[in-house]
């Protein structure tokens, strides 16, 4: 049992999902947390990883380190995401292991299920079909994380626990152009819209793609809870349940953000979509109690805030 003087170790603090998490164990009164800087540990360096695992020997490990980007990045860069994303995954897990660490929790992506798999995602459909062929090195090395720690647990009797969290959104995300997703993409071309005083919004593919999404404190609030959560299951969707397409997520934003204005939406069709629906079944997270709270209205707002305070434009 992880109480509130048990040394916490969280893989990528810094990072959209391990920031929150790390936010949300402070609140909890988890005081005793380590963290490290990839400047000062490289996560994919075997031996260095397991050294700092052995010298801090943390009672539980929360996976939130990864390689991350949106369709582009993970178009180009395959090798960089496959080998990276591995990397991290093996070294952390393994070093667990061998230092006596039966406790962890590794975060995935809704990204490991099939493409075109029957909606909403329940966990049994992992490996039931082919992948988004866009991001499948990411995918691979993802499902790969998943089947170590089913391996792990079934042969060296460990907790290993797998959550598969839909896209998140929140404070602390990545606002390049190159390696951001589509809600930080969106907040920043809208921004910039408005900023310039424009009237047209341009976006990617044709706008009917569904998404799900999630913001970051109910991710962290789902870590936290099935930290200490006895569970049957290795793996569990983190969702909300609830869809809207690409089109209405840009219409969303625009009343959020740029309300005073009448902006067109046109789409650049020649673009990629990606997968054209996903939705998570979280049955098996309700059944174990958890629920998401968070507004998306709401949420939006507090990103977007925050988004103007990273760029010291508030």
């Amino acid at each position: 049992m992880i109480n509130k003087k048990s040394k916490i170790y969280v893989a990528g603090h810094k990072g959209l999902v391990g920031s929150a998490i790390i936010r949300k164990l402070k609140q909890k009164g988890y005081k005793n947390l380590i963290t490290v800087d990839k400047k000062k540990l490289d996560l994919t360096n075997q031996s260095k990883v397991f050294n700092f695992i052995k010298k801090n020997k943390p009672d539980f490990i929360f996976i939130a380190a990864a390689k991350v980007g949106g369709i582009l990045s993970n178009n180009n860069y395959k090798a960089d995401f496959i080998y990276n994303n591995l990397s991290i995954q093996i070294n952390i897990i393994n070093s667990a292991y061998r230092c006596g660490i039966k406790n962890l929790i590794f975060l995935g992506s809704s990204c490991v299920y099939p493409r075109d798999c029957k909606q909403p995602i329940k966990e049994t459909y992992l490996l039931n079909g082919k992948l988004e062929k866009t991001n499948d090195a990411y995918s691979i090395a993802k499902i790969a994380g998943i089947k170590m720690c089913e391996s792990y647990n079934k042969q060296y009797k460990t907790n290993y626990k797998c959550l598969m969290p839909t896209n998140t959104f929140g404070p602390n995300d990545k606002y390049d152009d190159f390696n951001s997703h589509f809600f930080p993409a969106l907040i920043k071309k809208i921004n910039k819209l408005k900023k310039n005083n424009k009237t047209k919004l341009e976006l990617w593919g044709d706008g009917s793609p569904k998404r799900e999404v999630i913001y970051v404190e109910d991710i962290a609030n789902a870590c936290v809870y099935f930290m200490n959560k006895k569970v049957k299951e290795d793996l569990i969707n983190i969702g909300t349940g609830i869809e809207y397409s690409i089109k209405e997520y840009a219409q969303i934003f625009l009343k959020v953000i740029n309300p005073d204005k009448k902006v067109k939406i046109v789409f650049d069709k020649s673009k990629p979509n990606g997968i054209p629906r996903k939705v998570m079944d979280i049955k098996r997270a309700k059944k174990y109690g958890w629920k998401p709270v968070y507004n998306l209205q709401n949420c939006i707002l507090k990103t977007y805030k925050s988004f103007l305070k990273e760029i010291n434009d508030i």
